[in-house]
């Protein structure tokens, strides 16, 4: 597993959101995107990292950012999540993890202090072009937001 680097293309892809419809990386190309890796809809530490995402949007959106959110989870589990919280931004189901794998977000890691194999929470912000500007591995679902969008430089 490698990690995307700044100044990498990001690999396309086209994930089924929450309706089972195709989204594809390469149809927000002219827009800058972030793209947040998560383990498991509806647990305690995605559910704050999504509501902090849904709370950040507007302040995103008005910075020129679009949002995506990965993770295993399959289309329906995405759509009750979605309704659950009022998710405002699409949630990509990637059951297999190749998205995850080519992006480095999926691997070993540590969980109650055992060694396991899944989702590395991460997030990638991309250019107008699809060019890799940050990368950010093992994130902290609490707080993670606020940071990004101060490295970013998006108010609140």
């Amino acid at each position: 597993m490698s990690r995307l680097e700044p100044g990498d293309q990001a690999p396309d892809f086209t994930l089924p959101d929450a309706d089972g419809q195709p989204v594809a990386l390469s149809s927000l190309r002219g827009r800058k995107v972030v793209v947040y890796f998560y383990p498991r809809a509806m647990t305690p530490g995605c559910t704050t990292q999504a509501c902090d995402f849904r709370d950040s949007l507007a302040s995103l959106q008005g910075a020129g950012y679009a949002v995506l959110g990965v993770s295993p989870d399959e289309p329906a589990e995405l759509a009750r999540f979605r309704e659950r919280d009022g998710l405002t931004f699409p949630l990509l189901s990637d059951p297999g993890h190749e998205v995850m794998e080519a992006w480095g977000a999926w691997g070993e890691k540590q969980n109650y202090g055992r060694t396991v194999t899944g989702t590395i929470r991460s997030t990638v912000v991309l250019d107008e072009q699809g060019v890799v500007q940050r990368a950010m591995y093992g994130v902290k679902a609490a707080g993670h937001v606020a940071r990004l969008r101060k490295e970013l430089g998006v108010d609140a």
